[in-house]
């Protein structure tokens, strides 16, 4: 993204030259998919020459790399403060008790609401504090009959809302160890059953692509989106929608959950068979452990890094005028400390693209316990 992490790359360069003048840093741009056939391609080949120092990988595809590839990337212990990051990130880059990476954006979810919708309904904030998604149901039904609001939009082919929800639970589509863990999966069973119930009581509105799925909030059809920190900008683009929104705790799958979870995110990398290895842990040393760095990001980017102690800084504690005047950045960050670490195991998204049918078919009236069952057996020979 131009306006993210390539914007925010180019600044982190701009420090860093103007106090080296010996180094000089070279930020390449190129798409998600892009990076990700070439880094495949050409470390599958056994020759690295074309490799750039330094790369950014997303979290949930990390440890692939880190397994298919041994060797590869630089191991970081010990030459990066990973105690002074959230350390559900720090978790994703281990591999046998070794930190690969550098954390860097966090995706810390939080339910974004209407206010003035809610209200109409004769809800106040403190109701949507720490709840878990049954009661989110429960309110979404209260809010369909009063002013005739769907609570939430889900887009059948999209399951990010069912991550977010088994991951309260510090769960996934993999065990500790790695291994698929659908058809014998109590929580993401009862994710789906609850999705099922937002669309067949009306709750959730269906939306299909993220075009639609922006024009259902920013229209004010929707009133709330459950989802990532970055989604931020985008709830804020709608002007006439100031001062008309909050956000609260994302809600957990059960009691015993914790209201805290993670999507998206992601982290750098340094490659080992670069000369200039060193300077590209020097420079990500340098810069990324900078207050002042995650101050400018979060003010100029909509960056909330997952550098801890940056959190007490400035930006991170000022009242957002389009959000009723709530620190949002402040709260984001208290709940990024709590969210759990997942083992995402290597195959999370070849995972998703079966779960997804599996949630269709149980849409359309198929028996559940078949339907995970079936998938998990896919799972495990498409991983194979």
């Amino acid at each position: 993204d131009p306006n993210f992490n390539i914007a925010i790359m180019n600044t982190a360069k701009e420090l860093y030259e103007a106090e080296n003048e010996n180094v000089e840093i070279e930020v390449i741009e190129m798409a998600k998919t892009d990076v990700e056939q070439k880094l495949h391609t050409i470390l599958a080949s056994g020759t690295t020459e074309d490799l750039p120092e330094i790369v950014l990988i997303e979290d949930y595809n990390s440890q692939k790399y880190l397994q298919s590839y041994p060797g590869t990337f630089e191991d970081l212990t010990g030459k990066i403060p990973h105690d002074e990051f959230a350390q559900y990130k720090v978790e994703v880059m281990t591999l046998d008790n070794k930190v690969y990476g550098l954390p860097f954006d966090t995706g810390v979810a939080g339910l974004y609401y209407r206010n003035d919708i809610l209200s109409e309904a004769g809800f106040k904030a403190e109701d949507l504090q720490n709840i878990t998604w049954e009661r989110f149901i429960e309110i979404g039904k209260v809010v369909k009959e009063k002013t005739g609001k769907a609570l939430i939009s889900i887009d059948p082919a999209d399951l990010g809302l069912l991550r977010l929800m088994i991951s309260t639970s510090g769960l996934w589509y993999f065990d500790a160890e790695g291994n698929p863990s659908i058809a014998n999966n109590p929580q993401l069973k009862e994710a789906m059953l609850l999705m099922k119930e937002m669309i067949d009581t009306g709750v959730s509105e269906l939306h299909s692509g993220w075009e639609n799925y922006l024009e259902g909030f920013n229209s004010g059809r929707i009133a709330t989106v459950a989802t990532g920190v970055w989604m931020t900008p985008s709830v804020a683009q709608e002007e006439s929608q100031k001062g008309l929104w909050n956000v609260a705790p994302i809600p957990k799958l059960e009691e015993s959950g914790i209201n805290a979870a993670n999507t998206g995110g992601s982290s750098w990398y340094v490659l080992s068979g670069s000369e200039a290895k060193d300077s590209a842990i020097e420079f990500l040393n340098k810069v990324y452990t900078q207050d002042d760095f995650y101050q400018t990001i979060l003010t100029e980017n909509g960056a909330v890094g997952s550098y801890l102690s940056s959190m007490t800084g400035e930006a991170y504690q000022k009242e957002q005028e389009f959000f009723n005047g709530q620190a949002i950045y402040a709260d984001f960050s208290t709940w990024m400390a709590e969210i759990p670490a997942i083992n995402v195991g290597m195959y999370t998204y070849e995972a998703e693209a079966i779960v997804i049918n599996a949630f269709n078919e149980v849409l359309n009236g198929g028996d559940i316990d078949a339907a995970l069952k079936s998938a998990e057996e896919q799972v495990i020979l498409q991983i194979q």
